[in-house]
């Protein structure tokens, strides 16, 4: 089954490059459009799209909102992918708090694009750059210390975790760690259960936010 994907941005001409870049790969389909945040809920529902890539700044609803709304309302909601044109631009960092899966700039190129929806079908993380984990770490903050101390995370998790922040997905932390993929996912799965964490996009937030992992 192929991955399907709702456009959602202000712009034509941005929906358009979306599609026709997405569009030209087998295993991609763009099941739907919007060009504001305010249509996404009803668009979900009726397309039940598995990846929604969101303009994170739009004019009635923009992308931070609209997020939790989809979050908040939907069941089994998609994977979110914010689309934005400033990498350091910390609207994006409340989007990823707020609960999207990860980020895509505009002026990526047609190998990213595909690759980051592809990346955060599958439920891993998306490398954060240097300006995101810098906003992460300025929003450090005590009760994101105080989750990871309840985490209690092991030695291995506290490695997983370490290389999750890094952007890596379950294949390279396994070759990483020299474990099996399947044990990987199970750290995965443990270190989200204990930080209480919707998802790797959380648990990376919560680790840099907590001061656990370094922006540098």
């Amino acid at each position: 089954m192929p991955v399907t994907v709702l456009l959602v941005d202000d712009e034509p001409l941005v929906r358009a490059g979306l599609r026709a870049v997405l569009e030209a790969q087998p295993d991609i389909e763009v099941v739907g459009e919007a060009a504001d945040g305010a249509s996404v809920i009803p668009l979900v529902r009726q397309l039940r799209p598995d990846v929604v890539a969101m303009d994170v700044r739009m004019p009635l609803l923009d992308g931070i909102e609209a997020t939790r709304a989809v979050l908040r309302t939907v069941d089994s909601p998609p994977k979110i992918l914010v689309v934005t044109t400033f990498e350091n631009d910390e609207y994006v960092y409340q989007a990823l708090r707020a609960g999207a899966d990860g980020f895509l700039l505009k002026r990526a190129r047609p190998s990213e694009i595909v690759h980051a929806v592809r990346l955060v079908a599958e439920g891993e993380t998306l490398l954060f750059p240097a300006a995101v984990r810098a906003l992460a770490a300025e929003y450090g903050n005590r009760q994101a210390r105080a989750a990871l101390q309840r985490a209690a995370l092991t030695e291995r998790e506290e490695a997983v975790l370490r290389l999750m922040a890094r952007g890596l997905t379950n294949v390279e932390i396994a070759a990483e760690l020299i474990i099996g993929t399947e044990t990987v996912k199970s750290h995965v799965s443990a270190i989200l259960a204990k930080l209480g964490a919707r998802d790797r996009t959380q648990a990376v937030i919560t680790a840099y936010e907590s001061g656990f992992v370094s922006p540098a």
